[in-house]
């Protein structure tokens, strides 16, 4: 099986998820959303078609990580070779696994294997980004619309779940304020 990427896979990412990432980054995306900031990702004919196994093979030589994003372009257009390696860190490396769609839980659901790729993730962000509703204090998310949504306890209640803390606006403070008394 194959797997159409944009770029290589990108290890110690600290914005697409919790802790320090590594990214896997699908290439298609027919939502073209205003103002996405992976607008490289949108076609389906670019990026490179990797053996899905290679792919397994580099996720066995990463270490530090704490766990696996897929990102892109919309991992949902190609959701059998995401299933499979979402099987396959689940199996081997034990870390979170989190997706990021413009598609919402609802759809996704829904979907041909929707549901099978729910229970095999933790963590969905959902919707697409919305260019009206975009704000830079949000975890995780570029738009307010933006959901983060436990998977497993979503499907167990049948309903979704947000994960409530990613769900808040960042404290945002300044990372260096100068002393004014620092040189007297």
């Amino acid at each position: 099986m194959t797997i159409r990427l944009a770029s290589d896979l990108s290890t110690d990412s600290i914005v697409d998820g919790p802790g320090i990432r590594t990214v896997i980054w699908t290439q298609g995306c027919a939502h073209n959303c205003p103002g996405c900031h992976n607008p490289g990702t949108h076609s389906m004919s670019r990026g490179v078609v990797v053996d899905v196994e290679e792919i397994k093979d580099v996720l066995d030589e990463i270490e530090g990580q704490d766990g696996i994003t897929f990102s892109g372009g919309d991992p949902l257009y190609q959701i059998d070779p995401v299933i499979e390696l979402a099987k396959y860190i689940k199996s081997t490396k034990k870390m979170n696994i989190w997706v990021y769609s413009g598609f919402t839980y609802e759809e996704i659901i829904s979907m041909p294997r929707g549901k099978e790729l729910l229970e095999t993730v933790d963590c969905l962000v959902d919707g697409k980004f919305m260019m009206e509703r975009r704000s830079l204090d949000l975890l995780f998310r570029g738009s307010d619309n933006q959901r983060v949504i436990d998977t497993r306890q979503s499907l167990k209640k049948g309903k979704v779940v947000l994960i409530e803390k990613y769900m808040k606006k960042k404290d945002i403070t300044p990372l260096y304020k100068k002393d004014e008394d620092i040189f007297v």
